[in-house]
């Protein structure tokens, strides 16, 4: 069926829905009940004179639509998200996994309404001609999150006025500095590379500093191929081990497969530069014990998260404690990286007065005083 329809290995892993998976998604869940309930917190309370008083309230989005290919455990995660956030979703899956996701949503949406939730407060697109139709209700949906392959959610993009939420590539790549521990890098490199390598999150792209050594480069590499890494390089990197040699254009390859690009650079600097114009904001990490060099790395890095000296797998929601996610935004406004409870809530101002007018402050009668409570 799988190879009928054409469908690539890496969207087949995401297509499984085992017993693995659903041990994750179900410990999302309890984690996410255990959150604190995001909407109407009071972010400020300010007193701007003697009877008028200003507060900050969280609230919900509103309608999402979430757009997603394969991944049945993506709507457990959205869904639930979605409804402790207070928003209406609006669920539309791949056609790989119809069957799984129907099952999935009427349990969901059934134990939301038997527990409280209003109906409507979720509903699934099935047919494809309707996603055409969600992305032109610019006037019913505040948001739209799609998660899929590049091409997907350019699409997406470029098909809707509807602000939409989330990353198009998921380059990542880990830098090897000079002061790097070579027990440390080749661990680190083989979990970020291998451990679910279908993962937006995943390494992409190695670079290493001259400085480490062709011989501890070498012991990377070694360690990469034991795990069944393919590994293409920079011609100068083809000559030290031995690989399938690249041009600079191809170091913005997203794989999704066990194979890695590696690149060799001069210093901290030179890997923060081709970072940020190869990369895609979305996770990167750095192998050093120079927490100087660390900083500047984290610093100057433009992604959406930075690490020292650990896997890039570990940008998720779950991870993160924040019991789900939506997906990982590498947008600087409103939410950025996995986005969880606090990424579906925006908030509004309520200003409580008792019969004051603006002439009275504009002409020197009043004056305000700002306190907050």
């Amino acid at each position: 069926m799988l190879k009928k329809n054409n469908i690539a290995q890496s969207v087949v892993k995401r297509l499984k829905f085992d017993e693995h998976k659903l041990e994750d998604v179900c410990k999302g869940i309890e984690q996410l009940v255990g959150l604190a309930d995001p909407i109407n917190k009071v972010m400020l309370q300010r007193e701007l004179d003697e009877g008028l008083v200003l507060k900050r309230i969280s609230c919900p989005i509103g309608v999402i639509g979430i757009i997603f290919e394969a991944r049945p455990d993506a709507l457990v995660q959205i869904s639930s998200l979605c409804i402790k956030s207070g928003n209406c979703a609006v669920l539309k899956g791949g056609k790989e996994t119809v069957n799984t996701n129907k099952v999935l949503f009427d349990i969901i949406y059934k134990t939301a309404v038997a527990s409280g939730a209003p109906e409507g407060c979720m509903y699934q697109v099935e047919g494809h001609s309707e996603v055409d139709e969600l992305l032109a209700c610019n006037k019913s949906v505040d948001l739209i999150i799609p998660r899929g392959s590049n091409q997907f959610v350019q699409y997406i993009m470029n098909n809707t006025k509807i602000p939409v939420m989330g990353h198009a590539d998921g380059i990542c790549h880990t830098y090897i500095d000079k002061d790097a521990d070579i027990e440390k890098a080749c661990r680190v490199t083989v979990d970020a590379k291998i451990q679910y390598t279908a993962a937006c999150n995943a390494t992409e792209t190695l670079l290493v500093d001259r400085a480490f050594g062709t011989e501890n480069l070498k012991k990377v590499a070694e360690a990469l191929r034991a795990n069944g890494v393919k590994v293409r390089g920079s011609r100068e990197v083809s000559d030290i081990i031995g690989c399938e040699s690249m041009n600079d254009d191809e170091f913005a390859t997203e794989y999704l497969d066990l194979i890695i690009s590696v690149k060799l650079v001069d210093g901290v600097d030179e890997a923060i530069e081709h970072i940020n114009n190869f990369g895609s904001h979305h996770t990167d990490c750095i192998i050093t014990e120079n927490l100087e060099t660390a900083e500047k790395f984290m610093n100057l890095v433009d992604s959406a998260g930075t690490y020292l000296n650990c896997s890039t797998r570990f940008a998720d929601g779950f991870r993160y404690g924040f019991g789900a996610e939506v997906g990982i935004s590498t947008s600087k406004i409103h939410a950025r990286g996995p986005v969880g409870l606090e990424g579906l809530t925006t908030y509004k101002y309520k200003l409580y007065g008792s019969g004051q007018i603006v002439a009275d402050y504009a002409e020197g009668r009043k004056q305000f005083h700002h306190k907050d409570l």
